[in-house]
């Protein structure tokens, strides 16, 4: 746990394990807590609709007897959208950087200077 950002209350283990891995890897200002806090909350609601699905199944029957969608699917789609948003607002360097991140920004870097480079090159540039 960080000492410095304790996990905030009611977090699954798996939601409050994720809290740790980032504050422990990155300081975040006050906003970007807050926006993790609320993906560490959408990580649990996910899974909690992932758990009716799995009791259920993905077929329910609607209100005219038809087989139908569960609604769960909807929920779960749209919950995943909103997570990844949420983590992408964060702009943390992906795992595979490293915990500096410096590698993933020197890529990025260097993919735009080589974009720029090749728009320049073949008269793309704007």
């Amino acid at each position: 746990m960080s000492k410095k950002y304790p996990a905030p209350a009611g977090l699954s283990k798996k939601a409050n394990a994720r809290w740790n891995d980032v504050v422990k890897r990155w300081d975040l200002r006050p906003d970007e807590l807050r926006v993790l806090e609320d993906a560490c909350r959408e990580m649990d609601i996910i899974d909690s609709l992932q758990k009716v699905l799995a009791e259920d199944g993905p077929l329910t029957t609607g209100s005219m007897g038809q087989v139908v969608a569960h609604p769960a699917l909807g929920e779960i789609r749209q919950h995943r959208s909103v997570l990844a948003g949420l983590l992408r607002s964060l702009k943390l360097p992906d795992d595979a950087a490293g915990a500096g991140g410096e590698a993933e920004g020197r890529s990025s870097a260097a993919r735009k200077a080589a974009q720029s480079r090749w728009a320049v090159h073949h008269g793309a540039a704007a």
